[in-house]
């Protein structure tokens, strides 16, 4: 969703005029933020779809919402492309199963797709895991992707993604796509964004009791299994800090926001249990319901300083990145060392970068400069002429020059 909602102003200039189909709110438990609309063009028309209730489908074990949409989205679809003229069917959504109507309405209307793999679709990741580490109903998941993505691969006319690896990945599995338009494009970062949250931040209310007399580092996203990698890379050198007494450490509160995905006050935290078994619980706290899109820059904006944690999948791109960064606060990263975000942080100096394979005394040494420019309150040094080429403006144009590549009766 953020993708398509970022580059709507921008794609009229580009000549294209965009409709958006999208799941009328009321049937999604999915924390809402009703600001959101703010950032939309006025002209764009939006189409709402309804879903079945998740009340009769959660019967038979079918929660999702990809699923229970399906057959509203082919309905109203139908309806637009039987009564109007389109160019290019446009999938920018991580509820991949709705993209194999892309080879249904091509065959039907003759209409060319495209679709934006910003996350894997079908993937081995978690195959091998232990139980106790795999998503929630990820046998049925697993089984469902691996059917679905080749139908939608079979006729697609275009690939977009945040990562080299996912293309890579498909472009493996189905021999046909080698040939096809594709383009590796980042999320990007929306400075209109920030205007938004700073207009109605009287309407937040502060997720964590943050101490106004410690040093309060914030990250703000998923959690998980597999960001537990970088959360005990990040602990442990803070813990190192604490053990040799460095000055200003026993100051620092870390808040982690947001990191499950399940219902308010639902969420099994993830993150918490690796500072408890460090001796660090008095120095961390969990929220693990996740938080509206502008409540999550106003929390970046009220912190002293930004922890970016990044998972062990290289593949992984952190899209949280940009908000972070617009956020001109310090930051300090933990990332993969093939993860496209390390490269982004490097390229534009926008902040500390611990990598996961980094020999310890170099990474306690990140990590304490990190802090000492929190602590003394001195600002990040962002290279904002490099940083140019990731705003939504600049990668919207990336995206219609691939929409351009695609042949269109």
């Amino acid at each position: 969703m953020q993708r398509v909602r970022m580059s709507l102003p921008y794609f009229k200039e580009l000549g294209w005029e965009a409709e958006v189909v999208t799941v009328d709110e009321n049937y999604s438990d999915i924390i809402k933020d009703s600001l959101l609309v703010n950032s939309i063009p006025k002209e764009i028309k939006i189409h709402q779809v309804k879903a079945f209730s998740k009340i009769w489908t959660s019967k038979f074990g079918l929660g999702s919402i990809a699923l229970r949409s399906m057959w509203f989205y082919k309905k109203k679809v139908d309806h637009l492309l039987s009564t109007r003229q389109f160019d290019l069917i446009y999938f920018s959504t991580t509820q991949f199963p709705v993209c194999i109507l892309g080879a249904f309405w091509k065959k039907k209307f003759g209409i060319p797709y495209v679709i934006d793999i910003q996350d894997p679709w079908h993937s081995e990741y978690y195959q091998y895991k232990p139980k106790s580490e795999r998503p929630k109903k990820h046998w049925f998941s697993y089984r469902l992707n691996r059917y679905l993505e080749p139908k939608a691969m079979q006729n697609v006319d275009g690939l977009i993604s945040v990562s080299q690896t996912y293309i890579d990945t498909l472009k493996n599995r189905y021999r046909n796509l080698v040939d096809k338009p594709s383009s590796i494009i980042t999320f990007g970062a929306h400075k209109p964004d920030f205007d938004i949250a700073e207009q109605y931040s009287n309407l937040f209310k502060p997720v964590c009791n943050a101490d106004n007399s410690k040093i309060n580092l914030v990250y703000v996203g998923r959690g998980g299994f597999d960001m537990q990698q970088s959360v005990s890379l990040l602990l442990k050198n803070f813990k190192k800090g604490i053990d040799q007494n460095v000055e200003g450490f026993k100051d620092v509160h870390f808040h982690f926001i947001g990191t499950s995905y399940a219902p308010a006050g639902t969420g099994t935290p993830t993150l918490m249990p690796i500072a408890t078994n460090l001796g660090l619980a008095d120095y961390v706290s969990e929220y693990t319901d996740r938080i509206g899109f502008y409540q999550s820059i106003n929390q970046l904006q009220c912190a002293d300083g930004l922890i970016v944690l990044g998972s062990d999948d290289p593949a992984y791109t952190a899209s949280k990145l940009y908000p972070y960064i617009l956020a001109k606060k310090n930051i300090l990263a933990i990332l993969h060392s093939k993860s496209s975000a390390a490269k982004i942080i490097e390229e534009c100096n926008a902040g500390f970068l611990i990598t996961l394979n980094r020999d310890s005394d170099e990474a306690f040494n990140v990590f304490r400069s990190y802090l000492e420019k929190v602590t003394h309150k001195v600002n990040p040094s962002t290279n904002w002429e490099e940083f140019k080429k990731y705003r939504s403006d600049y990668l919207t144009k990336e995206q219609v020059e691939l929409f351009n590549r695609i042949n269109i009766n």
